[in-house]
């Protein structure tokens, strides 16, 4: 099923989580800015993932998403990297092509 045909919220969160697909994450991505996703945006798409489903919803703040991207990727990450890879805040449009509900961080540390 595409994204268009997917019920939204209106920042464009998915509703239901189990619509999420890795094809629904790259066709919001493309339609968010970022036209391929390469494996470092799955390591951080898959870690925001991992901690909303199976760590009590949780959705990390950019600090921690750069100390698990540090650990995961073996160097130091500060959170240009992140905004390399995600420059419309990735606390926020990571989560959305996550197909995870928006944020209640305000992001930052």
């Amino acid at each position: 099923m595409s994204y268009a045909d997917l019920e939204k919220t209106e920042e464009g969160n998915l509703v239901n989580l189990g619509d999420w697909t890795e094809d629904v994450a790259r066709e919001i991505a493309a339609n968010d800015g970022i036209p391929e996703l390469s494996e470092k945006h799955w390591d951080l798409i898959r870690f925001l993932r991992d901690e909303y489903l199976n760590n009590n919803e949780n959705q990390p703040n950019e600090r921690n998403m750069c100390k698990a991207m540090s650990d995961a990727w073996g160097e130091k990450i500060s959170s240009k990297e992140l905004y390399d890879l995600f420059p419309k805040r990735p606390s926020t449009q990571a989560t959305l092509i996550a197909g995870l509900p928006k944020t209640r961080r305000k992001g930052g540390y």
